[in-house]
This record gives structure tokens, sequence and C-alpha cells, in this order.
């Protein structure tokens, strides 16, 4: 393999790991800083001391965990996607960054609201709308995923007969083709 033709393909996985990497760090960042404690509601009971009611921000915006889910699922899905489809999936992580961004960026406007936590959710919806964003923009001449555990056709038996009367080797090479090595 010549230094020309190694540097792109070594360049487009490279590339690849850290949208990736970007979006699972992204969407995981949200996602776990969204069922954190934003607020601690105290009420009175009179003489007795207050009780407390802890709230989440999965309790005030329960949109943003389901956004930061769909985010994590996204970014595994990139690994498995080619193309126009790594492309079409990279805008839609984009998006999806953008609405979790949008919920922490609600949450830091709430009042009652610790403000450490929506900003972690809006980070992370950031991070995670620039690996989908990098993903659009450059997703399409990725490599893909091997196809070596998909199902090929079946190749017809020889005139030997089935692979079972051939040996124990061609027995094993049928399976690994997906064809039933006692069949006639």
């Amino acid at each position: 393999m010549s230094a020309s033709t190694g540097a792109p393909a070594a360049r487009g996985r490279r590339e690849l790991t850290y949208a990736v990497l970007l979006c699972l760090a992204g969407a995981g960042l949200a996602f776990w800083a969204v069922t954190r404690t934003w607020s601690v509601e105290l009420t009175a009971r009179g003489s007795l001391p207050p009780t407390r009611h802890a709230r989440t921000g999965t309790d005030l915006l329960p949109w943003v965990s389901a956004l930061a889910l769909v985010g994590l699922a996204g970014g595994g899905a990139v690994l498995a996607t080619r193309g126009r489809v790594r492309r079409l999936l990279g805008g839609l992580l984009a998006l999806l960054g953008l609405g979790v961004a949008a919920g922490g960026g609600y949450g830091l406007t709430e009042a009652g609201v610790g403000r450490q936590w929506p900003a972690l959710v809006l980070l992370g919806g950031l991070v995670l709308a620039a690996g989908g964003l990098f993903t659009a923009l450059r997703g399409g001449g990725w490599p893909a995923m091997g196809a070596r555990y998909e199902r090929r056709p079946a190749e017809p038996a020889g005139a030997d007969g089935p692979a079972v009367e051939r040996g124990t080797r061609d027995a094993w090479e049928a399976l690994d083709r997906g064809e039933d090595p006692t069949v006639r």
C-alpha cells in the first residue's frame, strides 16, 4: 500500500471516529446532566420542618432526555450507515443536538433552577450538534462497515454431492456460506 492510497482511508477512519465520539459524548453528557437534580422545592408544614421535593431536569423537561437517548442511538447508527444515508443521519443528529441545547438553554432561564446542570445539557447538545454537522458535511466518503457478516447467496453444490461427503472442512465452509451441508 502506498502512502498516497493509505492516507485518505486513515483520515476517513479518524474523522469517523471523531464524529461518533462527539455524538456519543454530547448525547451522553446531556442525558446524564438532565437526570441530575435541577431544583429543590421546600414546602412549609407549619411547625414541622419543611418537606423537600427534588426535581430533576427530566421532571421539568422530559423531552430533553428522550432527544438525548435518540442522539445516543444515532451516534451508534453513524457506524452502520454509509453515503447519503449517513449524511442524512448527520443532519438529523445536528437537529437533535440543537433541540437538546434548546432544552438546556430553557433550563438556564427558569427561576429556582441550578445553573450547572442545564449548562451541561446545553454543552452536550452543542457537542452532539457539532458531531452531527461534521457527519452531514464529511460523512459521505467515510468507510462503511465491512460485509464480513452479510449473508452471501448460496453457491450450488458441486458435482461431488453434499459438502458432508467431501470432508469436514468443506462442511464447515458450507456452513460459513449459509448452506446446509446435509442437503443433497
